[in-house]
């Protein structure tokens, strides 16, 4: 996009465009989302940014009236397979959160000034200023959400010190934690014990129509009994599921009844430092960063999906809340991951109705389980030799896997669409499929429902 088309994007406060850039005025020192409500500002006077963080990093404060923290994620860092859009997904995994920008560099294979020029180069901003916008994101929600002491947000959220969080604070929302705590009004009584009992609720937003009933459909059929279940009536389920994180587990809950352009959830945490890395899970897993406008443009002129395309808009291709769980699933099938949910799972300190555990780790399978073909994933995954964390090379990754017992290469696509969460994958090679690019994941999801 160039800047007169962004700025058209402003004037008629298209929300198509939310999270894919931001604009900043320089007579306000604001910045916003493309859809703020609030009036127009004058052409000479706005600034464009590919990323929140590269406009914080020059000094503008997040607008009171459109939340810009709070929009959808880029597309692009799905689509993208190269070492930012890998970046990208690891920061907003919490990887410089807990290991730094070292370890983010090791992990992309690349130096740290080289992971810092390539990103400041492509997105305005280096790991660290983006990680940091994420975090001061994360203290919002803790902040207005829950009642939890300001020196508790302050660590929880990722950040060194306590002053550290008050100066990001003041910085990106011109107020004090204090003070955005108040306008949310939850620092009193009943609405603080609701949080503490209830979970952190959250609004997890996404652009565009949310074929939701799709993709509770596909969740209801895949379920894994202990540690995942969909309630209530079509139109009104809830999903609930536990998860592994890295400093705890977690139960999660997302509601299927889209309130416009979100889902509503809560998440129960064990250690609340996993908060950031619990959220971006749940995003992969609803595929909730998708462009439904780019993928329903390029498959509705396409003859043999458009049916579909018309009677399913903003149909999503969801992801893995655990890729490596997903990995040993689809070796495995529903009913032995089932038994190896009840014998290797970890057991929760505190049920919650039908949820009792946490899928077993890799290490664990690896060492126990039954099967030359599962212990042999299992090494595989434990030992690093495959990878399929956040920030993985897909390629690398689909390549590794058939070599593996059991892993033929359709399996292999699936699982690189599933749990890479890869929008450009048709695990059985359809070659009209080649027409759907790079958006063969959704052609393929439609393709199974017409």
């Amino acid at each position: 996009m160039d800047e007169r088309t962004r700025y058209e994007a402003v004037s008629s406060r298209d929300a198509r465009f939310d999270g894919v850039f931001f604009f900043a005025v320089e007579t306000t020192g604001i910045y916003c989302r493309p859809s703020c409500p609030a009036v127009t500002p004058k052409r000479q006077n706005v600034r464009f940014y590919p990323t929140a963080a590269a406009a914080q990093g020059n000094g503008f404060r997040a607008c009171r009236r459109c939340r810009p923290d709070a929009v959808p994620g880029s597309a692009d860092w799905n689509v993208r397979a190269d070492a930012v859009g890998r970046a990208m997904r690891m920061i907003g995994d919490g990887v410089v959160d807990r290991e730094g920008v070292p370890g983010l560099a090791h992990r992309l294979g690349y130096s740290s000034r080289q992971v810092q020029r390539q990103l400041n180069a492509e997105l305005g901003a280096g790991p660290v200023a983006l990680a940091r916008a994420q975090r001061a994101h994360t203290a919002r929600v803790l902040l207005q959400t829950t009642g939890l002491p300001v020196t508790e947000i302050a660590f929880a959220s990722g950040f060194a010190s306590v002053r550290q969080f008050n100066d990001t604070i003041r910085q990106i929302y011109a107020r004090t934690p204090s003070a955005l705590r108040a306008e949310a009004g939850t620092g009193l009584g009943a609405a603080v014990r609701e949080a503490r009992t209830t979970g952190i609720p959250l609004r997890l937003a996404h652009r565009g129509p949310y074929a939701a009933r799709e993709v509770f459909d596909l969740l209801a059929a895949e379920t894994v009994a202990r540690i995942e279940e969909v309630s209530g009536a079509a139109g009104a389920r809830t999903y609930r599921r536990t998860l592994r994180l890295p400093y705890g587990t977690g139960i999660v809950a997302v509601d299927e009844r889209s309130a416009g352009s979100w889902l509503d959830a809560r998440i129960h945490l064990t250690d609340l430092r996993d908060l950031t890395t619990a959220v971006q899970r749940l995003r992969r897993l609803f595929d909730l960063d998708a462009d439904p406008y780019a993928v329903d443009e390029r498959l509705g002129a396409d003859p043999l999906l458009a049916p579909g395309v018309a009677a399913r808009p903003g149909l999503r291709s969801p992801g893995a809340a655990d890729p490596e769980e997903f990995a040993v699933r689809t070796l495995v099938g529903r009913d032995v991951a089932e038994r190896m949910v009840e014998t290797y799972g970890k057991v929760l300190d505190v049920p919650c109705g039908g949820l009792t555990h946490v899928f077993p780790e890799p290490g664990v399978l690896a060492g126990a389980a039954d099967g030359a073909e599962l212990r042999a994933l299992a090494g595989a995954l434990a030992d690093g030799d495959v990878r399929l964390d956040a920030g993985a090379d897909r390629d690398e990754a689909e390549q590794a896997l058939p070599r593996l017992p059991g892993i033929g290469p359709a399996a292999a696509a699936l699982i690189r669409m599933r749990a890479l969460g890869d929008p450009d994958v048709d695990p059985d090679g359809r070659p009209e499929a080649e027409r759907w690019r790079p958006w063969r994941s959704y052609g393929v999801r439609h393709l199974g429902l017409l």
